[in-house]
């Protein structure tokens, strides 16, 4: 048994913001991370560049360590591991949590399969970093899945990346929107798609092919695959999602090939190790973030995070494109939100003590998380778990009674009116 003051489980993007405040917060932090590399989805499934935008103290201080927003996926791992140790963070990779060591309504720390065995890890503070909020499924906090209704998840998608393409003729496009706009032969990207989606060149839930640049000007990520009724949570449901979309993703490449000036050489140059799911469990916390909150760009007393921006995005989970638009002329936006405050009480179990979750795992809507899902924002959420974490831990007070107030200077600085 190693007792620690900060356990931080996951060590994707939420993960990592959440120790490196705890950890620089003076904390005995421990980061767990169940794969071989940290980074989370930005590394294992390839997903880039890292969106949202955010005020937050924390990611400017990590994105200007790690080169901003476009990453090299192929070191970024290090990069991170680096930035944990200056701050005094340790890190245990190949370490799954397999359950967590409950005292009542309180968790005191986790189980972790290791390559050596079960091993126990004892904290005052635990941080659910994973996403799916493994920890906070074990320990019992209630949940929900899905958007109401139906209960339908937003589907899963293969992103990777492509070599090989014509620097001087690189095409980019970011979002449905900008198909609509950019030309390609005198005819719109979104014309061009849905021609070959119509005819079977492109798998039928492909209806829109985002291309971004990546760091190498020959290179770009492409995010198009799509694979609907999964159920991220789901070891049976990832199988056959992984082998769809990788299936997928051969079939788009083919297209660019025949369809893109510059790409005629185009081949696929990095394949991702795990597909990217965009949302599983939303747990039950003492607040819960709602659509209306970041339609309205809400402002909280207890936020610890700022200026949190980003569409409602949500891929359809039941067919091509977006589920929704911003109204019934435009169906297929993005519904835009202002920049919104995100409160300390959902990262705060409603039932349970010692434990937080930061990332997509946290209290809020279908629609709010389609917001606050991506990695900048999910960021800037673990910065504040760490913050409270360290603070609870050094004053000996609840997590759910930190005083948000004496944390939020070092997680944004909020602009005077």
């Amino acid at each position: 048994m190693t007792d620690y003051d900060v356990i931080v489980v996951g060590g994707g993007p939420a993960g990592v913001g959440a120790a490196w405040m705890a950890a620089g917060c003076g904390a005995k932090t421990l980061l767990l991370e169940r794969t071989g590399r940290l980074g989370g989805t930005a590394v294992q499934s390839v997903v880039g560049p890292l969106m949202g935008g955010v005020e937050s103290l924390v990611v400017d201080s990590i994105l200007e360590r790690i080169g901003g927003h476009c990453v090299d996926f192929r070191r970024v791992d290090v990069e991170l591991y680096d930035l944990l140790q200056e701050r005094g963070a340790e890190i245990l990779l190949h370490a799954s949590v397999s359950g967590v060591l409950p005292d009542g309504n309180r968790v005191n720390g986790v189980e972790a399969e290791c390559r050596e065995g079960r091993r126990s890890f004892r904290a005052r503070c635990v941080i659910d970093c994973t996403g799916d909020g493994e920890v906070a499924f074990r320990a019992g906090v209630p949940f929900e899945i899905g958007r109401a209704g139906d209960g339908l998840m937003q589907p899963v998608s293969i992103m990777y990346l492509i070599a090989g393409v014509d620097p001087v003729r690189r095409f980019t496009c970011g979002s449905e929107e900008e198909a609509r706009a950019v030309k390609v032969n005198g005819r719109t990207w979104e014309e061009v798609v849905l021609e070959a989606q119509a005819a079977g060149r492109l798998p039928e839930t492909v209806s829109v092919v985002r291309l971004y640049a990546a760091v190498r000007d020959d290179e770009n990520i492409i995010n198009a695959t799509q694979v609907n009724y999964i159920n991220g949570s789901s070891s049976a449901d990832l199988t056959r999602a992984e082998i769809v979309g990788r299936r997928q993703a051969f079939q788009i490449v083919d297209f660019l090939r025949k369809s893109l000036p510059g790409y005629e050489n185009a081949f696929v140059s990095q394949m991702p190790a795990a597909i990217g799911v965009r949302e599983t469990r939303r747990f039950e916390g003492v607040a819960r973030l709602e659509k209306a909150d970041c339609i309205a760009g809400r402002i909280f007393d207890d936020a610890v995070v700022h200026g949190a921006c980003f569409a409602i995005d949500i891929h359809n989970p039941a067919g091509g494109g977006q589920a929704a638009g911003r109204d019934e002329h435009e169906v297929g936006t993005a519904e835009r939100a202002r920049p919104y405050d995100i409160p300390y009480g959902v990262l705060v179990p409603s039932r349970v003590d010692g434990l937080l979750f930061a990332g997509r795992c946290i209290s809020a809507s279908h629609e709010a998380l389609a917001s606050c899902r991506v990695m900048c924002i999910a960021m800037a959420l673990g910065g504040g778990a760490g913050a409270a974490a360290a603070y609870a831990a050094k004053n000996g007070c609840e997590l759910r009674d930190v005083p948000v107030s004496k944390i939020q200077p070092l997680l944004f600085q909020r602009k005077s009116s």
